[in-house]
Formats: C-alpha cells, sequence, structure tokens
C-alpha cells in the first residue's frame, strides 16, 4: 500500500495492480485532504491507513482504478466501505458532487 501526498505514476500504479489483482488497484480517496491510498488487498486496509494518519471516516471513499483504461473510463466506484446508511446506501458513491470531488483527486494525484 502506497499514500499519496503528491503524485503516483500510471506505472507505478501498474505495478501496485500486479501484487493482487493485475488489472485494477484498490484506492481509499480522502476528499477532505485530497490524499489516497493505493494497493492494498482490501479497502479497509488503506481506510484503516487513512485513519491512523488522521482522516475522518465520513470524507473516506473506496473505488477502483483501471491503469490501462482511458482516464474518463478508469474509475469505479464499488467498495463495502462506501455502504454507510446514514451516508450513503450503496457500494457506489451516490453524491454526483462527492463523485466528481473522487474523479478530481484521482486525476491530480495520478501523473
Amino acid at each position: 500500500m502506497k499514500l499519496v501526498e503528491e503524485n503516483i505514476t500510471i506505472s507505478e500504479l501498474k505495478e501496485l495492480a500486479g501484487e493482487y489483482f493485475g488489472d485494477f488497484v484498490k484506492a481509499v480517496v480522502d476528499i477532505e485532504r485530497e490524499i489516497a491510498v493505493f494497493g492494498g488487498e482490501l479497502h479497509a486496509d488503506e481506510e484503516a491507513m487513512l485513519l491512523l494518519e488522521g482522516s475522518v471516516q465520513k470524507n473516506l471513499w473506496g473505488i477502483n482504478l483501471y491503469p490501462e483504461l482511458p482516464r474518463d473510463k478508469w474509475i469505479e466506484f464499488d467498495s463495502m466501505i462506501n455502504l454507510r446508511p446514514r451516508q450513503n446506501r450503496s457500494r457506489g458513491v451516490d453524491d454526483p458532487e462527492t463523485r466528481k470531488k473522487i474523479i478530481e483527486i484521482v486525476n491530480k494525484l495520478v501523473i
């Protein structure tokens, strides 16, 4: 797992993807702090790392990234950590503004 506060390259993402799943890498994005953890086996592991780093759970969102796909198709909004009955009622990300913020952060972090 890699905590990214500045940048990560597509090549690094591909290496992380190869460690567990081959064609995709799991990530958890902190939409408040605009940082992310990439490359865990479980979104819950990445979430735990961010919580230890001072993140607040309501700001954390799990996604999957497919580094071989074009940027307009490479994010999959699907994680068990997103399921929060008071905030989000699915494994996806229900709020369009939150999805937009996640996309912006990922596109800023991944160079």
